[in-house]
């Protein structure tokens, strides 16, 4: 379809022929032959018709491509367009004038006209070649969207791929420490070790339940982590302690999955298991001016865990939240004497999941 042929562009196209119609009146009534009247009266409804003619320019172009045809090819090309629409336009110029003649007020127009007729043929000509190259700034400017538009597309499969490779860390990840969690326990307890394996299979199956869902909401974050400390409650017992502070209206704002689950992992990996009496794990969630606040503190030993700044659980999540969301979320780790806090900030999203 035409670029110009929509409502609002063809508006736009059209009245810029209002000032070339003018011009073209002064310069045909300034030859002396033709008054004012006479030259309005034959070149306004002409122009009207040539800014259709010249909406053919577009095929022109678009058959000649600026890339693939010589630059004298494109002339010969251009040249001939021009002259023969020139002709053509020059010709239905003629019909209208002989028309006119035959009425009493413009009698011997014909005549009159024909001292002037070369000039419609040279500005037809001129405006035809006009029309060209306004076509190919079109053509050019559609290139560059498509090839802006093929540019993120690439670039937004690109952030997809790397969200999924980024998702399928966690569950390995997990998966290797509980069941090394679960080695432990065979031989000191058994029973627990069952247990534990009962529940890991639980927590694996709702992960894989997750399917290609890019968010969920926080709610169903939340169950997971349930699932998840039921697990590591089993090897710890009473030396991990919860403590929740989740704002009811947040648990419908939508995360990416298993966003919060490394985290709460790296708090038990390097702080509970590293404290002989054990220590607390605290959850918060929050709105706050349009932004979703998570928080995970938990307590830790620094002298015997070293500062995760750079953990696969916090790089893992990082990333994850930067491939989503850009610069529009945050993560902020702030290590402290005896408790470690990790800060995330996304925008509050809710309804259904984007893929």
């Amino acid at each position: 379809m035409h670029p110009l042929l929509t409502r609002n562009r063809l508006r736009f196209y059209l009245l810029s022929w209002i000032p070339l119609a003018l011009i073209l009146v002064y310069v045909m009534a300034s030859g002396g032959n033709l008054s004012w009247a006479e030259s309005s009266i034959i070149v306004i409804p002409l122009c009207g018709l040539y800014a259709f003619i010249c909406l053919s320019a577009w095929y022109t172009a678009k058959s000649a491509s600026l890339q693939r045809e010589s630059a004298l090819r494109l002339i010969v090309i251009h040249s001939v367009a021009a002259a023969l629409v020139s002709y053509f336009w020059m010709g239905l110029g003629w019909v209208l004038v002989a028309a006119l003649s035959r009425t009493t007020a413009f009698r011997g127009l014909d005549h009159r006209f024909a001292r002037d007729g070369a000039i419609l043929f040279i500005a037809g000509y001129l405006l035809y070649l006009v029309s060209v190259a306004s076509q190919y700034v079109i053509l050019s400017l559609e290139a560059s969207r498509e090839a802006e538009a093929r540019v993120m597309e690439t670039s937004v499969l690109a952030r997809e791929a790397e969200l999924k490779a980024l998702k399928a860390q966690v569950n390995p990840h997990f998966l290797f420490n509980s069941l090394n969690s679960i080695s432990a326990l065979t031989s000191v307890d058994p029973a627990k070790a069952r247990e534990m394996c009962i529940l890991l299979s639980d927590f694996l199956r709702m992960t894989l339940g997750l399917g290609e869902r890019s968010v969920i909401p926080l709610s169903e974050e939340l169950a997971l982590l349930d699932r998840f400390l039921a697990i590591e409650k089993v090897r710890f017992g009473s030396r991990l302690r919860v403590e929740e502070k989740i704002q009811e209206e947040s648990k419908a704002m939508l995360v990416p999955p298993l966003v919060l689950q490394p985290l709460v992992e790296n708090a038990v990996v390097h702080g509970i298991a590293n404290l002989p009496l054990g220590g607390i794990i605290r959850l918060a969630s929050g709105l706050q001016d349009g932004r979703l606040l998570m928080t995970i503190e938990n307590t830790f030993d620094p002298e015997s865990t070293p500062v995760r700044r750079k953990g696969m659980g916090l790089a893992n999540v990082r990333s994850r939240l930067e491939c989503r969301y850009g610069t529009d979320a945050s993560m902020r780790v702030d290590p402290q004497a005896d408790h470690f806090c990790v800060e995330l900030s996304m925008p509050a999203e809710t309804g259904e999941a984007r893929k």
